[in-house]
């Protein structure tokens, strides 16, 4: 699990990835690798995504690809069994995350409150997913968690963008930083790889010159 969390810090943002059509997904994983960001966390928020994990895994294995919005056991199961190397839930959900601890899968689940931070550490996590970020607060509610939980470290997701990600990044508790502005729907179904690839590069220098 270490391994893959810091390959993420290193990264320091994962694109966040909602592919409607799986055909697409060599095209976006070969984007994302021009970029300089061989990352996606593809969610289960459509049907194509455990066919999309599968043909970008085989068609790159260089990448580190998981699954996000993973809501069940039997989600978690397919995206393992399509090559996921992590898996992201939008919330607490203990079975999940008893599955994941079992199979040795990395699991960042979803918080938002003190509660549901401390559910997290009482099973051994301290790399957690702050969703929705912008929404729940951002970086104000960062800072003020930050003081009662010292040892945990967060993934915030929901309203990043270029303009707050060095600001974010700066944050001692911040590993990464969730992206779907890298890879929206229309530009994945649009065939939009190359304004993907120009993308992703402007966030990997967002990411360097916050990290100097």
């Amino acid at each position: 699990m270490n391994d893959v969390l810091n390959q993420i810090e290193q990264f320091g943002v994962v694109p966040v990835v909602a592919i409607e059509n799986a055909d697409h997904a060599p095209g976006l994983g070969r984007a994302l690798i021009d970029g300089g960001l061989p990352c996606a966390e593809i969610t289960f928020r459509t049907a194509a995504a455990a066919d999309a994990i599968q043909r970008i895994a085989s068609a790159y294995p260089e990448m580190l690809v998981g699954a996000g919005t993973v809501l069940t056991v039997e989600q978690a199961q397919k995206a393992a069994d399509a090559g996921a190397r992590f898996i992201v839930t939008p919330g607490f959900d203990a079975a999940v995350v008893d599955w994941c601890i079992g199979h040795n899968m990395p699991v960042t689940p979803g918080v938002m409150t003190p509660t549901e931070i401390n559910m997290a550490l009482n099973k051994g996590l301290n790399v957690l997913k702050f969703f929705p970020a912008e929404a729940a607060g951002g970086i104000k509610t960062l800072k003020a968690i930050g003081g009662p939980y010292g040892g945990v470290r967060f993934i915030p997701t929901g309203g990043i963008s270029p303009a707050n990600l060095a600001d974010y990044l700066a944050l001692p508790m911040v590993v990464a930083c969730g992206g779907s502005w890298l890879v929206k729907k229309q530009m994945i179904a649009a065939g939009e790889f190359g304004k993907i690839a120009e993308l992703t590069a402007e966030a990997v220098e967002i990411v360097k010159a916050a990290r100097v």
